[in-house]
């Protein structure tokens, strides 16, 4: 299914009486059937009764799978506009039907009045349009992506999702609409994009643009958006960084150094001693962090980054901590600059193979919540680490707003928490299993964190618990091969309605099949009462996915299993 909506029409023709009107490359035509009212005709045979009063926003969907690629490369588009003054004499607002490349995507919208309370009937009831209505545009196109663009599109006040590039599997779903071409890494297309097709909202999904500055370019330009300023950014695009802010303002965290010689980073693990942890100071796509195990090990690491450069400049300065010995949870809070409102918990699953053994990974899996993070403890965590973090930010003279991702390290001696590490968006599996379970209007939430309104909202969360599993190219987090197909997925989501695949890593082949596009493919998510019937429901998903060269972990939820046993017993 297909919502989208546009700001700009290039051609319009104009209906009498039962006339219609054929959509070019479009199996549709479009007829004016009675007093305000547009029949949209299928040829096979799937239909759409619409009543559009004039001011007001409307989105079509079809229910039917009738087309294949969401796209609009180009953002290409014809528009037909149909005068409605028969049932509403005197308004002049018309209707718009838009036909998209490819045939994919049929638009009919009018603009709203916010001040006009209006109800759009329909052969089959009525819906309450809410005060303001927003399209938004997501950036990035991974599995994060998928799952924003899957939570925005069933919030009732957004009016269309826009995403950029997206991916096939994003398209195929229904829940954005895809811009391949759309240059993310150049301010000023994004922002043209954004005024020509009526863009409230902008959220921005992975980092790289963040660090960048898209976001500082698109407020400046007036576009409400969810996301840090790149100073604010530094907060992941900087280890060094963020320690210093700790060191600051009192953040518990672990103890480090930091250098850029290799010489004295070598005697300073000399002199600490293993196990310890080497990480690139800059941006390294999930790859700058080694928990080395032996001195051995950590000289390897310290050689391939600031050596070999490996990581370029990313990891031209190299911090050193201690290995905190406890069990890992991920902490997430939506802030506004001054308040931060804390999400559901979730756990995730770094390594690579059944049992945490393995290199790390971007994440293997995650499941929310997380029986480790109580309200005793998220407690701790806002008073300890996320509300001092805010409002040193602000301090600092660049305040944050947007997602703050805390990656947490709940020691075993003391029970405390401690941080890890910061990221400034959604977590990756995380932002799967908490979309999953989020009850609440996303669109409504993030334009209220752009404005500065987050004391105003309040969370409705799943009582259920959701786990994804991640399927990965064959050889990953290592090199692995790309284009090989894969079968079976609309079987697979047909396991259970408690089942969504979120594409991470997909594009079609000239057959039109599904084939890996990356190292991490698919997110395979489910609920369910607790977490051994939501591990069920997946990997029985799992079970139907025809895909010979690609893995997945067998053990996603572990923890969460054990705690439950020990709560039990």
């Amino acid at each position: 299914m297909q919502r989208a909506t546009a700001a700009k029409q290039t051609q319009a023709h104009h209906l009498e009486g039962n006339e219609s009107i054929s959509l070019s490359s479009s199996p549709i035509s479009i007829r004016f059937a009675s007093a305000g009212a547009l029949e949209l005709v299928h040829s096979a045979e799937a239909r759409m009764m619409a009543c559009a009063p004039p001011r007001i926003k409307v989105s079509l969907k079809f229910g039917a799978k009738a087309f294949r690629k969401n796209y609009v490369p180009g953002y290409s588009n014809s528009t037909v506009s149909f005068p409605i003054s028969r049932a509403l004499d005197g308004l002049s607002s018309p209707i718009r039907v838009e036909n998209r490349a490819y045939g994919s995507n049929l638009i009919a919208g009018a603009m709203k009045s916010r001040d006009l309370n209006t109800t759009l009937s329909s052969t089959v009831g009525s819906l309450k349009v809410p005060e303001e209505r927003v399209t938004v545009l997501v950036i990035g196109g991974g599995g994060r992506e998928h799952a924003l663009c899957y939570a925005l599109e069933r919030s009732p006040s957004c009016d269309a999702v826009f995403c950029a590039p997206g991916n096939s599997g994003i398209a195929e779903s229904g829940d954005a609409t895809c811009i391949p071409d759309l240059d993310i890494t150049k301010s000023d297309a994004v922002i043209s994009f954004c005024r020509n097709w009526g863009v409230g909202l902008v959220v921005v999904g992975p980092e790289a643009p963040l660090v960048a500055g898209l976001a500082n370019d698109l407020v400046k330009a007036g576009i409400p958006t969810f996301g840090p300023s790149s100073e604010a950014a530094a907060l992941e695009g900087s280890k060094d960084f963020m320690k210093k802010l700790c060191d600051k303002y009192n953040i518990p965290t672990a103890k480090y150094q930091t250098f850029t010689n290799p010489a004295d980073a070598k005697q300073y693990v000399k002199d600490q001693g293993a196990p310890i942890v080497v990480k690139a100071d800059g941006l390294a796509a999930g790859k700058g962090v080694v928990v080395a195990m032996t001195l051995d090990e950590a000289f390897e690491a310290i050689d391939t980054m600031l050596v070999e450069g490996s990581f370029g400049s990313a990891g031209s300065r190299v911090i050193i901590e201690e290995f905190l010995e406890g069990e890992e949870a991920s902490f997430f809070a939506l802030v506004d600059g001054e308040t931060a409102l804390p999400l559901e918990s979730a756990q995730d699953h770094k390594r690579v193979g059944d049992g945490d053994v393995g290199p790390n990974t971007g994440g293997m899996g995650a499941y929310s919540p997380a029986p480790i993070v109580t309200e005793e403890l998220k407690q701790k965590v806002m008073e300890s680490i996320i509300l001092p973090t805010v409002k040193g930010m602000a301090a600092e003279g660049c305040k944050f707003v947007g997602v703050l991702y805390a990656g947490l390290m709940i020691e075993k001696k003391s029970g405390l928490p401690k941080l890890i590490e910061y990221n400034v968006r959604f977590g990756d599996p995380e932002c799967q299993v908490l979309m999953m379970r989020l009850e609440s209007d996303l669109a409504e939430v993030l334009l209220a964190a752009c404005r500065g309104e987050l004391g105003k909202i309040s969370l409705t969360w799943s009582p259920e618990l959701a786990t994804v599993v991640v399927m990965a190219s064959e050889g990953y987090p290592g090199a692995y091969k790309k284009g090989t197909v894969i079968k079976n997925l609309d079987e697979a989501e047909q396991v259970s309605p408690a089942v969504k695949i979120f594409h991470a890593g997909t594009t079609f082949d000239r057959d039109g099949n599904f084939v890996a596009a990356g190292g991490r493919v698919l997110g395979v998510t489910a609920k369910g009462k607790d977490i051994e019937e939501a591990r069920a429901k997946a990997y029985d998903a799992l079970d139907v996915v025809d895909w010979p060269e690609g893995f997945y972990r067998h053990d996603i939820g572990w923890r969460a299993i054990k705690h439950r046993h020990m709560a039990a017993h």
